[in-house]
Order: C-alpha cells, then structure tokens, then sequence
C-alpha cells in the first residue's frame, strides 16, 4: 500500500508540491495528471526516496519510505527506461532482477518476458535494438520477477505507438488482478480511464481533483481537466 500524508516538498522555498494526501490500496491503480510542472514526478521520487520531503509522511506497505526495507516492496518504470543495451531482454532481466533480489534463470526469464508480450524472437536480441515498447515490457518483467506489492510509473506510455499502448495497459490491468498497487504519473487521459480505478489532478503541486474513475465519464473528465488547467492558465496570465 502506498500513502501520503500532508506530503510537502519545497524548494528554496518554492513549493513543488503542497499537503498531498491520497492512499492506494492493493488493486488499485491510481492515475495522477497534470501538466509538467504540476507535482506529479515529485510524488514519484518522493515515494522512491529519491528526494526528501519538507514535511508530511510518505508510507509504503506502513513503512516510511526512506527505511531502506521499503525498496523490497517497489517496482518503478520510468518514463525512459535505462537497460543495458549491448545485452539482450534476457540478460537485462536477470541482472535487474538480481539486484531486486530475485534470481531467475534462463528459463524462468524467458517465460517471464513472454508473459507481457514480449517476442520470442526478440528475447535473446540485444536491447539496442529495441523499440520503447519493447524496453518497457522489459520492465515491467522485471516488475514481475521482483514480486513487489506496489508499482510506481513515470509517463510510462509517453512516445508508445497505440498498439505497444494497449498492450501496456493490458500489462497493468493484469498486475491490478494480482493485487498489485499502482501508482502512475500520466498526461494520458484515455488511458487513465480506461486503466484507472482512481483518478487524481494536480495543478501547481496541489492535488485539485480525487475521484473514482467509474464516477466520470471520458468526456467529464477531458472537460474537468481542461477547465483546471484553464484555470491555471487565467491565474498565471492575471500574476
């Protein structure tokens, strides 16, 4: 479970993001949008314990996030995934995953990266040749061999072609199933409705909206996110 209590980061006094509180519970995939700038990616890192919080609490599975116990309990795919690109699928799996402390083999890591969708040819091709969609299978393989109870991600569908995204959200849905929580930083409001069970918008670090995504429809919830960062834009234009 992942929870944020009164969460505030601010930097040289400027605030990144102010008194968040939200929760996700295993199940549960929360979709936080947004604009850049808005808090979202300073939410990430500071449930990564990438960076420190000004004030307010951070808690992963009832563990403060900076305990070090906590990072048995994380998976977190970024926006550009980092692998090593003269080893294949294969190879990155069973280092990364080494060092989350799983050990799979040759032949668990293949059915592994089978299991998201990834080629069987392209299993035992060096990641070099890789699409994004291609390294971000690769990454939420190593999710899974991790066995980890939440998940983070950073704009993980940005640059996808449609299909590598649809395959992406059926990824997620099937970690929703497995009682995964899934926490996910997005400018995609399709996709957060389509893969969301909560839906949160941030504007200038404040989380303005927290909702259910079966409370609203696609169409509510482009006009509700329009009109926030109109809103935004009316403020800044009248500073």
């Amino acid at each position: 479970m992942l929870q944020a209590t009164n969460l505030t980061k601010n930097y040289s006094g400027h605030p990144a993001l102010t008194d968040l509180n939200l929760s996700v519970a295993p199940g549960e995939v929360y979709c936080l949008l947004g604009a850049n700038g808005a808090g979202k990616t300073t939410t990430i890192n500071l449930f990564m314990n990438f960076i420190q919080p000004t004030s307010g609490e951070v808690m992963v599975n009832g563990l403060n996030a900076q305990a070090l116990e906590t990072k048995k309990y994380l998976a977190y795919i970024p926006e550009n995934l980092n692998l090593y690109g003269n080893l294949t699928g294969s190879e990155n799996l069973q280092f990364f995953a080494g060092l989350g402390g799983a050990k799979p083999d040759k032949p668990a890591s293949e059915k592994l990266l089978e299991s998201v969708g990834l080629q069987p040819e392209a299993i035992h091709k060096r990641v070099a040749q890789y699409s994004k969609g291609m390294r971000q299978k690769v990454g939420i393989a190593i999710a899974k061999a991790k066995q980890a109870d939440n998940l983070l991600l950073d704009e993980p569908t940005s640059g996808l072609d449609p299909q590598a995204s649809n395959d992406f959200a059926r990824l997620l849905r099937d970690m929703k199933e497995n009682r995964v929580a899934i926490l996910m930083a997005t400018h995609d409001l399709f996709r957060a409705k389509e893969s969301g069970t909560h839906i949160g918008i941030m504007k200038a670090g404040i989380l303005v909206h927290s909702l259910k995504s079966d409370e609203i429809t696609l169409t509510e919830l482009e006009n509700l996110y329009l009109e926030t960062m109109k809103a935004e834009s009316h403020a800044k234009t009248n500073y």
